[in-house]
């Protein structure tokens, strides 16, 4: 049985960063250039995936059928929180200001959105990804809403810049917010097939294209003078501990099947890479971001599968 869901998760996780190490390649070979790649990534975040939450809300998402759909944002939320906790747990082996925060936001934060949605889809039966993919959504509304509030505070810790609202809203956000209010009021089924499809055709591109763009985004970090101490905390803190919570809850609650399998993809996730850029628009210097990223998405090739064996053994034996 043991070999059975190591082959399963493995090959699903190989996958995954068979396609990230095609972005990684296409940036070291300069095949992608560092304003293309931002432009590829644009094009994920600003079109292709609100297209994916579009289609996917209007044709599969109903209140009744989801009627639970308000506790997606709140685990993002609850997830977050339980990030920052076992990060603070460790600041104390950690010198210096911008580093511990640095590394704080390394543990809360994770890559919650490209890595999840490939996986789900390798992993999953087509009718239980669909599913999955509406939880996704859900959860993201309250991840991004969090990211890009406390995690902009925590790295741009000198408050030069005043908050602005609108930096909750992306285009992700956005549309799960407009596809919500128009199944809400019963809109989507008057929205025609013959547009649905083009439009679906266009969101099932995230996944690949994403995937280059994790790759892409690794190839760009530099690893100079690595903090060994640091990394090796941050890889015990967010690799480790954080998922060996997850199963803990999960199996002390009885939490349903696909809702755990959420709870313990998300925290089983490597470091988000969205920090670095965070950093860079605010002029912040990467002092530990961005090889915390790297590292931990290294890791994530052995700690990923290792703790989907153990989930998925957990409800066998249930």
């Amino acid at each position: 049985m043991f070999m059975e869901h190591f082959k399963i998760t493995g090959l699903a996780v190989s996958q995954i960063f068979l396609l990230a190490a095609m972005g990684f390649f296409l940036v070291k070979k300069k095949f992608l250039s560092g304003q293309r790649l931002d432009d590829l990534s644009r094009l994920v975040m600003d079109v292709t995936l609100p297209v994916l939450i579009f289609c996917q809300l209007i044709k599969d998402f109903s209140f009744n059928l989801y009627s639970n759909w308000w506790i997606f944002p709140l685990i993002s939320i609850a997830i977050t929180l339980l990030g920052l906790l076992i990060g603070f747990l460790f600041l104390g082996f950690i010198k210096g200001r911008q580093e511990k925060l640095q590394f704080l936001s390394l543990v809360a934060f994770q890559n919650s959105g490209y890595l999840p949605l490939a996986l789900v889809a390798a992993l999953l039966s087509p009718e239980k990804a669909g599913e999955m993919f509406i939880y996704l959504f859900l959860f993201l509304m309250g991840f991004n809403l969090i990211m890009f509030s406390l995690g902009v505070h925590l790295l741009n810790f000198h408050k030069e810049r005043k908050f602005k609202v609108q930096s909750l809203f992306s285009m992700p956000v956005v549309a799960t917010i407009f596809s919500l209010i128009m199944v809400y009021l019963g809109l989507n089924k008057f929205f025609p097939y013959a547009i649905v499809k083009p439009l679906r055709m266009l969101g099932d591109t995230t996944l690949p294209l994403a995937m280059l763009v994790v790759g892409g985004n690794l190839a760009q970090i530099s690893l100079t003078r690595i903090n060994k101490k640091a990394v090796s905390l941050l890889i015990l803190a967010k690799m480790i501990i954080l998922p060996l919570i997850g199963i803990a809850l999960i199996m002390l609650f009885k939490i349903p099947e696909l809702i755990g399998l959420l709870i313990i993809i998300q925290l089983s996730m490597p470091s988000a890479v969205t920090l670095p850029v965070i950093l860079r628009s605010y002029k912040k210097e990467d002092i530990l971001a961005s090889q915390g990223i790297f590292i931990t998405h290294i890791a994530g090739v052995i700690t990923i599968p290792v703790f989907l064996i153990l989930y998925f053994s957990r409800i066998m034996v249930k």
